[in-house]
């Protein structure tokens, strides 16, 4: 059967860096005695910035100052911040693909994927996409919404069984995300932490059967056991909640030390014979806990923590950063790319360098 490949990736953030500002936002909500731990833990991010399409103010502050869009509490409800979506996401997502044309024509598209869980629009954002593209109204669209960090994988997966069935097809990967339009007016340390995690970002990929770029291989998926309220979105009348429990990390070790489950995600191979790890960067302790759980090199996760340290976690679109990095750097013989997400479940895929 016909290889699915990926040929290319490109990658957009907005200009708005709120990384630091959000970080004085959130300190000021705890109490006096929670502060030094605050400090600690922020420090310890692996974060250096995170962008969010929202604008600074006339006078160049960022979104939680006076006069900013989280400046007064209760903050803007879910339709001020859906009309954001509608017109920001769209827009983040062009870029991407823009960039993507840099290394690679973007031309014969015959069916688009676009994958985000950070907002709803109708007519979808598929549709907003296609038309700004100019594509044949003949064009197959899927809508991958509402998976959180694994999305991109279910994306990429999606597009390998359609070239594969397909071995004409040109299929347009979107994954777009814009998190900080979601902060919540929180005082808990592991709440506040888990939101100055989360930034902005789109990318988007050609998967085709033209040898070039990486070969898609055999996907696989698995969910931990009891873990369903471990990562959580919730859709309230103030933006989506997230709920990111501190004990993902260890779940996701515990999980990784079982022989059967590492075999899974390691395609069967030991995990030291994986020449390239596509990790999401889901944070700091998220890929120290992949790391010490499989027993990898200090620098397997160099692309992961890269992207962290660059953007934060994007949800979705972050695996797709990572990937983009990959393709930049040396052959690949046997990869793996690996996201976690609520479930608490586990997907991923092998990859390999075309020949």
């Amino acid at each position: 059967m016909v290889s699915a490949y990926l040929n290319a990736v490109g990658s957009a953030v907005p200009g708005h860096d709120i990384h630091t500002a959000f970080i004085g936002w959130a300190r000021t909500r705890v109490d006096a005695r929670s502060e030094r731990v605050f400090d600690r833990m922020a420090s310890r991010s692996g974060i250096m910035h995170r962008w969010s399409v929202l604008p600074p103010t006339a006078n160049g502050g960022s979104p939680v100052d006076d006069t900013g869009f989280y400046a007064v509490e209760p903050h803007p409800g879910t339709a001020a911040r859906m009309t954001l979506y509608a017109e920001h996401a769209p827009d983040l997502a062009i870029r991407a693909i823009e960039a993507l044309r840099t290394k690679i024509a973007v031309d014969g598209i015959t069916h688009l994927v676009v994958a985000s869980c950070t907002g709803f629009v109708a007519p979808g954002i598929d549709q907003i996409i296609a038309r700004r593209l100019g594509l044949s109204a003949s064009v197959e669209r899927l809508l991958i919404g509402f998976m959180g960090c694994y999305a991109a994988v279910v994306a990429l997966r999606s597009a390998r069984h359609i070239v594969r069935s397909d071995p004409d097809a040109r299929v347009l990967v979107v994954t777009v995300e814009l998190s900080t339009l979601h902060l919540q007016p929180a005082n808990e340390i592991e709440s506040l932490l888990a939101m100055l995690q989360f930034g902005d970002g789109a990318a988007a990929a050609l998967v085709t059967s033209d040898t070039s770029g990486f070969a898609l291989d055999a996907p696989f998926a698995a969910s931990l056991p009891e873990s369903e309220a471990l990562i959580r979105w919730d859709v309230t009348d103030a933006g989506f909640a997230m709920h990111l429990s501190g004990e993902v990390p260890g779940r996701i070790a515990t999980a990784l030390s079982d022989a059967a489950f590492r075999d899974v995600v390691s395609g069967g191979q030991p995990p030291d014979t994986v020449d390239a790890w596509a990790v999401h960067a889901g944070g700091r302790s998220i890929l120290d806990a992949v790391e010490h759980a499989l027993r990898l090199s200090p620098d397997a996760l160099s692309a992961s923590r890269q992207v962290l340290a660059e953007n934060g976690n994007m949800s979705s679109a972050t695996l797709m950063f990572v990937l983009e990095r990959l393709l930049s750097g040396p052959p690949v013989e046997h990869g793996v790319a690996l996201a976690f997400g609520p479930g608490l479940a586990a997907e991923g895929f092998g990859f390999r360098s075309a020949p």
